[in-house]
């Protein structure tokens, strides 16, 4: 048994399962001030066969730098660093490089934080006391277009979000099917998953995920269900 850095009080098991040897490697920077915890951290992911941390940023300014210069698939970020702060980081990461998938690791949860990160393009949202498989699962989710927001911060932020049901989906363009999409996406299913359970394959399940973006005018799973909530077209029974 291994424990995070000191800055994290959550202890975690190493058995992780390994990735297939033949998974795409994913390259991952780590924006975070604290060095002890992003050294950690570092050392930690590379132990996955999938994983290549590929650099450590200690303020925002240096992560949209190193995101230039290193070309990342994932940006681990935090929220409260010097000179340039995570949200705007994100934003100008998800600006300039909109493939680049940003995963906001803070040791706060409040809902101003939350709500900005994401609208500035984060693809997700943990915290800190994350157990290390839950974020490492949570890496790979989000490069395989999945939603990952934690559960402590998930509930009072589209509590606040969430409109009463109505029929402005239609408006909006999406087809019965893609709303469907929508909603399983929500509850953090697998395309495979959603296709299991709509008995339609996977490859459909992405293409009503692209439909829905385009629509939605929205780059993410998280952020279509923000629009959605927002809009009334999904419903706090529709979140896990």
């Amino acid at each position: 048994m291994e424990t995070w850095p000191h800055l994290c009080y959550t202890a975690f098991g190493v058995d992780l399962v390994p990735a297939k040897s033949e998974q795409k490697k994913i390259k991952i920077l780590i924006a975070d001030d604290h060095p002890p915890f992003a050294q950690g951290l570092s050392k930690l992911l590379e132990e996955q066969p999938d994983l290549v941390p590929v650099g450590i940023a200690r303020d925002g300014e240096e992560a949209v730098r190193l995101v230039r210069d290193l070309k990342p698939d994932v940006v681990v970020m935090d929220i409260t660093m010097p000179k340039m702060n995570g949200i705007e980081a994100t934003r100008l990461v998800k600006s300039e490089f909109p493939n680049t998938t940003v995963l906001v690791l803070s040791a706060y949860g409040y809902h101003s934080y939350v709500l900005s990160a994401l609208e500035a393009g984060a693809g997700g949202y943990l915290l800190k006391d994350v157990p290390m498989r839950e974020l490492i699962s949570a890496i790979r989710g989000l490069c395989a277009g999945e939603m990952v927001l934690d559960q402590k911060v998930a509930e009072k932020l589209l509590h606040n979000l969430a409109k009463p049901l109505g029929n402005v989906h239609v408006r909006a363009g999406l087809s019965p099917v893609e709303l469907e999409v929508l909603k399983m996406g929500a509850h953090g299913l697998s395309n495979k998953r959603i296709g299991d359970q709509l008995s339609i394959s996977e490859r459909t399940v992405q293409s009503h995920f692209t439909g829905i973006f385009q629509k939605l005018g929205v780059g993410s799973r998280i952020e279509a269900v923000l629009r959605a909530l927002k809009e009334g077209w999904i419903t706090m029974n529709d979140i896990p």
